[in-house]
């Protein structure tokens, strides 16, 4: 972080981070376990978290982070990880949903749903809600939602939103960044006078790991990534924003990029969309549930 994006203290509070052994949400992890916060991280595997936390306690001097493993595709593994938090801990400051996958070939995932969607979105929609009570037992708490300027150009297709007619990868992560936003106002709205905010975040075009398809084409991506993409250092940096900034404490249902608020999609302000895509969500993971 530059010094005029030092963090205010965090001591005393703690905050999960989702997908953060590289990228943006490894320097997501790391700079709020500098600020002092006790910093519980997800990973996919027992051996990727103990990595992390060994690379933040190196880069940090502190052993303020815990990790815990699930596979984001997997909704019984997200409810387990909901679990183990509540387990771990009686309070919940800051929430940061950020892992997420850009495939080039259509994927499913364990619950037979395409991966694109199921990582990106409905692992956010159904984390956060299994944790919104002891989110709002920690009040004043924020939820930080990853999202990108790709949701532009998406449209939520509810007659073929896994792509079995015809898929793009592309098209399913706009898909799914639009559903980020989506979800993030309805669900601030739903929290008005819980204390609990929360907003999504446009990181930029960031140099990492979400790049990861084999084969040519992932290839390329990852070549134009490390010549055009900013650092995970400047990505976080709005993201660190929402989750520690004085300056945005009460803000809920925005959309932020470069530490200021930004414009979204007409499709993203549409209300019954996102009124539907909730209920969609609540479908696919079985979740009915009453979020005030």
């Amino acid at each position: 972080m530059t010094a005029q994006h030092e963090l205010p203290s965090m001591q005393g509070k703690t905050c999960l981070v989702t997908g953060a052994t590289a990228g943006i949400s490894f320097v997501t992890a790391r700079e709020l376990a500098r600020a002092g916060a006790r910093v519980l991280i997800v990973a996919r595997t027992p051996e990727k978290g103990t990595d992390t936390i060994r690379r933040i306690a190196q880069e940090t001097g502190g052993e303020s982070v815990e990790a815990l493993s699930a596979d984001l595709g997997s909704q019984a593994d997200v409810r387990a990880l909901a679990r183990e938090v509540k387990g771990r801990t009686d309070r919940l400051d800051v929430l940061v949903n950020n892992a997420g996958v850009i495939l080039l070939e259509r994927r499913e995932s364990l619950d037979g749903i395409e991966t694109t969607f199921a990582v990106n979105h409905l692992a956010y929609f159904l984390l956060t809600n299994l944790l919104l009570d002891l989110l709002k037992a920690s009040s004043p708490a924020r939820i930080v939602n990853v999202a990108s300027h790709a949701h532009r150009g998406g449209r939520i297709n509810f007659s073929d939103l896994g792509g079995r007619e015809h898929f793009s990868g592309w098209r399913a992560y706009q898909q799914s960044k639009l559903a980020n936003v989506l979800f993030t106002r309805e669900l601030a709205k739903a929290l008005t006078g819980t204390g609990v905010t929360a907003n999504a975040v446009h990181p930029g075009w960031v140099n990492s790991q979400i790049f990861r398809e084999e084969g040519f084409q992932g290839w390329v991506m990852r070549k134009a990534a490390g010549l055009l993409a900013i650092s995970p250092e400047r990505g976080a940096e709005t993201t660190l924003y929402l989750a520690t900034s004085p300056a945005v404490q009460g803000e809920s249902g925005g959309y932020y990029a470069r530490r200021k608020p930004a414009r979204i999609s007409r499709a993203a302000r549409d209300e019954a969309v996102a009124r539907r895509l909730w209920q969609f969500s609540e479908d696919l993971t079985g979740l009915k549930i009453q979020t005030v």
